[in-house]
């Protein structure tokens, strides 16, 4: 598996947004490197991804590093990215994810229905805040649908616009891909016709799509579409003073 080109570009592109010299290569659990610019996660958290059974963790200084390397070397690659896992091991008090990572290869791509077409829009079109309004800023904020570099391909029920999607530019010729559906129109392909155009834009301009999600409904339009997930990402902040309360108080038991 770790010759297959789609893992390839997937490990590449994340290597480079650890923005450290890190590599999936490492046999000797996962790589953890010192990065406080690391995009793998929030400013000063700790990120963790898991490509094709191996893994890259970064973290935002030298101590976390080392709380992670000592914590992280008993649990097992394929659970690094299992929120329940990692907090029996490490001091976490905020959690970001899980997220499934999946890609997509020209070759397999499989586009969405043919009896509906998706119209191409420029992102600041009119017709596409009242879509925003209807979805709601969590669902918004979740899609990713703001943060567009792409044109935004819309399927219109009359003159309202009810589903978008559209990419990303990311590192490493990368496209990631931003879907949104309006509430009461969801369940009915619309997600997948809109998502669709944007990816066939975006292997046009020779990019690798890549679809990052939670919720089991947007995985289920990524699969449709011929998307394979090839691993997964995980956030969290670490409550280091915790740590160091836990040791102080080990160390003050074994003298007393």
């Amino acid at each position: 598996m770790a010759d297959d080109p789609l893992l390839v570009r997937a490990r590449e592109l994340w290597e480079t947004l650890a923005d450290a010299p890190v590599s999936f290569a490492s046999l000797d659990g996962p790589a953890v490197v010192v990065s406080p610019t690391s995009a793998l996660c929030p400013p000063s958290w700790a990120g963790l991804v898991v490509l094709g059974g191996a893994a890259i963790v970064t973290a935002p200084t030298e101590s976390a590093a080392g709380v992670l390397r000592r914590a992280l070397a008993s649990v097992p690659t394929d659970s690094l990215t299992r929120p329940e896992k990692v907090q029996t091991v490490l001091p976490v008090s905020e959690v970001l994810g899980p997220a499934t990572l999946a890609y997509l290869s020209g070759t397999d791509f499989r586009p969405g229905p043919v009896d509906g077409t998706a119209e191409g829009l420029d992102p600041g079109h009119p017709a596409l805040p009242g879509l925003l309004r209807s979805a709601g800023p969590d669902d918004v904020a979740e899609s990713g649908i703001e943060e567009i570099t792409s044109p935004v391909f819309v399927v219109r029920e009359g003159t309202e616009v009810v589903a978008a999607a559209g990419y990303r530019a990311w590192p490493a010729e990368t496209a990631h891909v931003c879907v949104l559906t309006h509430p009461q129109w969801r369940g009915r392909h619309l997600a997948r016709q809109a998502a669709s155009a944007a990816v066939a834009h975006a292997l046009t301009a020779g990019l690798l799509p890549q679809w990052r999600a939670r919720p089991p409904a947007s995985r289920r339009v990524a699969q449709s579409l011929g998307f394979r997930e090839l691993g997964s990402q995980l956030s969290i902040r670490l409550d280091l003073e915790a740590d160091l309360k836990v040791d102080a108080d080990s160390v003050g038991g074994a003298h007393g």
